[in-house]
């Protein structure tokens, strides 16, 4: 694979990723008000669980016989690497953790970071159990 076609896919993975999490923060916004960040829970725990399934998944359905676009290697790229790279925000949940304890929300940013951290990798290992049965 090309790097000029390794630049694409990462790109345009990025692309959508960036602005699916857009759009689920603008509306996370809308519906959920107060200090905890529902919005940037449920992408990391969206994410985690798109990246453990999508990739267990791809890599017992695709080989590098198939078609380039189709290679384990070029949805790892687009899908693993731009997409959900785009799409996760762990340097935002840093800053709203650090947000949450500036303005004396100890217990908001303890139970933030807990449901992050364990949702997060609960929903990974859904996601790889699925991609191994499909």
């Amino acid at each position: 694979m090309s790097p000029f076609t390794q630049i694409t896919l990462v790109a345009l993975g990025s692309t959508c990723g960036g602005l699916a999490r857009w759009g689920v923060g603008s509306l996370s916004g809308r519906y959920f008000t107060g200090p905890f960040p529902v919005g940037t829970l449920a992408i990391n725990v969206v994410g985690s669980f798109m990246l453990g399934w999508l990739l267990t998944w791809i890599a017992h359905r695709t080989s590098s016989t198939e078609a380039a676009w189709l290679t384990h290697e070029a949805w790892r790229l687009a899908v693993g690497v731009g997409f959900c790279g785009a799409f996760t925000t762990f340097s935002t949940f840093e800053f709203e953790t650090h947000q949450l304890l500036r303005a004396d929300h100890h217990w908001l940013a303890i139970g933030y970071i807990t449901a992050s951290v364990a949702l997060g990798l609960v929903a990974l290992r859904a996601g790889v159990w699925l991609g191994e049965q499909l």
